[in-house]
């Protein structure tokens, strides 16, 4: 599938969950009311109720991490969420920014953008802004931001040396960034990573990690670490659906596994 199918394919899906009211509940990126379809697993987020700033009403459950939670946001900072979906880790931003600082969500999902911005007047806040962008080609200025953030989005980007490229040029001198995502370990089978509905849902999308550590070093970061890891179960029944059981056989003896992470590096 060409780049721009797939951008397609993303796009087409998280604008239907904008569009659907029943998402009020955290469901998890892979639940069976999520962006999967037929598939009937969850991403296993992290719980947001006790967080300050959330906002259940901008919470779709399309996450697989709590980046805020290891982004070292501080009073004034300039924050930019990629893939800031409806809004909620932008909120989570904001209560750490203060009143001195601004929080920017990027989406390049137009139905999403428009939630957001209905669940931002609802608060009254006046510093933070939600744009319309593509990850890969933002149209925001270089040396901008302190603090990058993302939550299980940039695995839906085709081209992530661009992605990084673009996180690297916005970011300002000894800036960073904190990006909750997922990886693989081994190599997913061919049917499980060519199917477009799995890729929607995060996971056939994902990088290998070591490649992914290579990806964020070519683009100039520093220090690259993995603050939390978490392995992610897909139960066999699930599997069946892409894999004989031979191949299921070799899948779980090889110890392949698919990773939601958080790490931070630095510009």
């Amino acid at each position: 599938m060409k780049a721009e199918d797939l951008k397609r394919v993303v796009k087409e899906k998280y604008g239907s969950i904008a569009n659907q009211s029943l998402l009020t509940t955290q469901t998890g990126c892979c639940s069976g009311t999520s962006c999967c379809g037929e598939l009937e697993f969850s991403m296993i987020g992290d719980e947001y109720q006790n967080v300050s700033g959330y906002n259940q009403e901008a919470d779709l459950g399309l996450g697989c991490g709590l980046p805020t939670e290891f982004a070292g946001i501080e009073k004034g900072n300039r924050v930019l969420d990629l893939g800031s979906g409806a809004g909620n880790d932008c909120f989570v931003a904001r209560s750490l920014v203060g009143e001195e600082g601004t929080v920017t969500g990027i989406d390049f999902t137009e139905a999403m953008i428009q939630k957001a911005r209905q669940n931002l007047a609802k608060t009254g806040f006046k510093n933070i802004d939600f744009i319309l962008g593509d990850i890969e080609n933002m149209p925001l200025e270089a040396n901008t931001f302190d603090v990058v953030i993302s939550n299980c989005v940039l695995n839906l980007v085709p081209d992530k040396f661009k992605a990084f490229s673009e996180i690297y040029r916005v970011l300002k001198p000894g800036g960073h960034f904190c990006i909750s995502d997922v990886v693989i370990t081994g190599t997913l089978p061919d049917k499980l990573k060519e199917a477009a509905e799995l890729y929607a849902g995060c996971v056939a999308g994902a990088l290998p990690f070591d490649d992914y550590l290579t990806i964020i070093r070519q683009q100039g970061f520093s220090q690259p670490e993995v603050k939390k890891q978490k392995k992610i179960e897909i139960p066999e029944d699930v599997l069946l659906k892409y894999l004989s059981k031979e191949e299921l056989e070799d899948y779980q003896s090889d110890n392949h596994g698919i990773f939601s992470i958080t790490l931070n590096a630095s510009k």
